[in-house]
């Protein structure tokens, strides 16, 4: 899949194309670093997401199921 790492500095916009996500993810976090705005990366099918956005889906874990061998508030009630 091809990965779309764009940002902006003034007035100028950068692009650039990456075919890792995790090399698109190092660029973009490495270009909010150095002070450029309007960082985003988009995939294949056209999704846009900030490099924090990105990050957090591909690393933390799914709040919405619970980790195995534990109960919810609505499980223990």
């Amino acid at each position: 899949m091809n990965f779309t790492v764009s940002a902006r500095l003034s007035a100028r916009r950068f692009a650039y194309q990456h075919a890792s996500v995790l090399t698109a993810l190092d660029q973009g976090m490495s270009l909010i670093a150095a002070g450029m705005a309007d960082v985003t990366i988009t995939d294949g099918s056209g999704r846009a997401r900030t490099p924090a956005a990105l990050y957090r889906s591909l690393f933390e874990p799914n709040r919405a199921a619970p980790v195995r061998g534990t109960t919810t508030q609505a499980q223990a009630a």
